[in-house]
């Protein structure tokens, strides 16, 4: 009788489960069709606006201002695609070498702590729209609640994804037990509640390094870890309206810069799809191909062209492993060495343009996005002649006996054929040193110039793949862009508390003034981008430190090169840093292979930083 009770007992919720699983999946195809629908509006709008202001000479005023609100709409509505996905970015290194049953149930807990940050701030994000009502947008003069709005409705949709998400897992007890313990947690620091208000700026290790470093590392998602740490310092410890903080947010998703983040997203995989990226390859391949280690010196530097296209390390390696990785395997190289290598180039492309970081970096600093796109080119050369020179120790006795040199014939007709896609960074640039568009604009005229190559040039243009990447840009540009938004109002309620400031008299009093601030810096920021990745990393500290490197004497551009090299030797270096991880799902490859090979790579990598930091020619001497 006991086991048909049981039995019967788990039907419903076996039912119940398969539901919410069928609802789940059913809202992220809903979501799909606008998100998809904004990516591609916005490429309309903002190229629309060059071609009116470039070749018409009729700016359209209006432009930018739409751009603004779709904006918004894109980044609230891709991050409730990403958090219907699991795309958000979070931390697994630790939570990755747990039991398969408490790894399930932190994954449990990780929505439940999701869930409780989208309770607390939707009312607060609702509210704010309708603040936002009594003010109008100065072009097209409608209330700003249209835009703002974006806000409630994403925060609404993932709140709702979660629950479905929970109600998914089919096993009660675990989400019962998941949730307990955040509701626990939650009252237990509500009942604190006065002893916070006695620690003073103590509240800030509390909320802001031990809540965020807890909730990371048990693998709640980075955006929604900075959420729940700034609501609770924010409503535990002061008596700020959490409107402000939905401010902040609004605030830091909002500048319209940010925008090239999904656009530069989209044409790289506009250049992975139309064969541009394979062009290139095959080009340098046909070149080197001959030489000892000549594909590693091919992948090496189809990275740097790669980035200098895609501005997304995911699609800069996704393009070049696949077409790379089976002849070097066929050549005798080790599946661990080809991705420890892919890792390295992933770090040491950081700087080049049009690296979202430095979009990034510029928008939240003020540093120009000119000037950061011409100073990323150096530095990048010369960490991959580091790399270049232990692939030279590795393969100096490699057997090639069994390798045919390309013919004159054979290396002219590649380069002839990847002519056109060589020249996209080249025109990128131009477009933007020549003032034809600004930086948000220019991702726009590569996109075109990739969809006519691919149409025309390379034929490979394939229309049932457009919609799938408009949601893939969306998704990936959601799970940045929230990021942002929460760093924002972290980075806030930190300089509210009087921590920047503290901090700056702290760093200036460091003995060995600028050389002292640029070591500790760099040793920082390596930590800070295997913990963080560099995004959240540079929201939450670049307004705090870039101030200070300006006082000692450092040049804003110099130190952006030497923090987000720094920052991405940290992202792709093993054990924690989760760039590296993501280049062993591209490469197909066990991450344990590549632990020992990228030891050497990382060990050149640092040596090139160094280089780069005591040389500020490097980053400067070209602007």
């Amino acid at each position: 009788m006991h086991a048909a009770t049981l039995d019967n007992d788990e039907l419903p919720r076996g039912a119940a489960a398969e539901w919410a699983g069928r609802a789940h999946a059913a809202l992220g195809r809903l979501l799909g069709v606008p998100v998809a629908l904004l990516v591609a509006a916005e490429i309309v709008v903002l190229l629309a606006g060059v071609v009116a202001r470039y070749v018409f000479h009729h700016p359209l005023i209006w432009s930018d201002e739409v751009a603004s609100i779709l904006f918004l709409w894109l980044a609230m509505l891709g991050s409730a695609v990403a958090f219907q996905r699991g795309e958000h970015m979070r931390m697994t290194a630790v939570v990755g070498k747990l039991s398969p049953s408490r790894r399930a149930f932190l994954d449990v807990l990780a929505t439940a702590a999701a869930l409780a940050f989208l309770a607390l701030i939707l009312p607060h994000a609702w509210e704010y729209a309708v603040e936002e009502a009594m003010m109008r947008t100065p072009a097209l003069d409608i209330q700003n609640s249209w835009r703002v709005a974006a806000m409630a409705a994403g925060f609404g949709a993932m709140a709702l994804l979660a629950v479905l998400r929970l109600a998914q897992v089919g096993r009660p007890r675990q989400v019962l037990a998941a949730v307990g313990v955040v509701i626990a947690l939650i009252a237990v620091m509500t009942l604190l509640q006065p002893l916070w208000r006695q620690l003073g700026n103590g509240n800030l290790i509390v909320f802001f390094v031990i809540v965020v470093a807890g909730a990371v590392f048990a693998g709640v998602p980075i955006a929604f870890a900075f959420g729940l740490a700034t609501l609770g310092y924010v409503m535990l410890t002061t008596s700020t309206p959490v409107l402000i903080v939905v401010g902040r947010m609004d605030e830091g998703v909002s500048h319209l810069i940010l925008l090239s983040v999904p656009l530069f997203v989209f044409l790289g995989q506009l250049i992975e799809m139309t064969g541009m990226a394979r062009a290139m390859v095959a080009f340098l391949a046909s070149l080197l191909g001959h030489v000892r280690g000549g594909l590693h010196y091919v992948l090496v530097g189809a990275m740097y062209l790669v980035s200098g296209i895609s501005g997304s390390k995911a699609a800069d390696m996704a393009a070049v492993a696949p077409v790379l990785f089976p002849e070097m395997k066929q050549r005798g190289a080790k599946e661990g060495d080809l991705v420890a290598l892919l890792s390295a180039t992933g770090a040491q492309t950081e700087t080049i343009p049009p690296s979202i970081v430095l979009i990034t970096i510029g928008s939240v600093t003020g540093v120009s996005i000119a000037a950061l796109f011409t100073g990323g080119l150096l530095p990048g050369l010369v960490l991959a002649a580091t790399l270049v020179a232990v692939v030279w120790w590795r393969y100096r006795n490699e057997d090639l006996s069994g390798v045919r040199r390309a013919s004159r014939r054979e290396v002219g007709r590649a380069f002839v054929i990847a002519v056109p896609a060589i020249a996209l960074p080249f025109i990128i640039r131009a477009a933007v040193v020549e003032g034809v568009a600004t930086a948000t604009e220019v991702s726009t005229i590569g996109i075109a110039y990739g969809v006519l190559a691919g149409l025309l040039i390379y034929r490979q243009f394939d229309w049932k793949r457009v919609y799938p990447m408009l949601v893939d840009t969306a998704s990936l540009s959601g799970s940045i862009l929230l990021i942002i938004g929460a760093a924002t109002a972290m980075a806030w309620g930190l300089t509210q508390s009087g921590f920047s400031r503290s901090l700056s008299e702290a760093m200036r009093a460091l003995p060995g003034g600028s050389a002292t601030f640029m070591a500790v810096s760099v040793l920082a920021f390596i930590v800070l981008g295997s913990v963080l990745e560099g995004i959240p990393a540079i929201v939450l500290f670049g307004p705090l430190l870039f101030p200070i490197a300006r006082a000692v004497g450092i040049h804003e551009v110099h130190y952006a090169m030497v923090v987000i090299l720094a920052m991405g030797i940290g992202l792709f270096a093993p054990p924690f840093g989760v760039g590296y991880y993501a280049a062993c799902a591209i490469g197909r490859v066990n991450p344990d292979e590549g632990i020992r090979p990228i030891g050497a790579y990382m060990l050149a990598l640092f040596i090139g930083l160094v280089v780069v930091a005591l040389v500020p020619w490097i980053s400067i001497g070209f602007l």
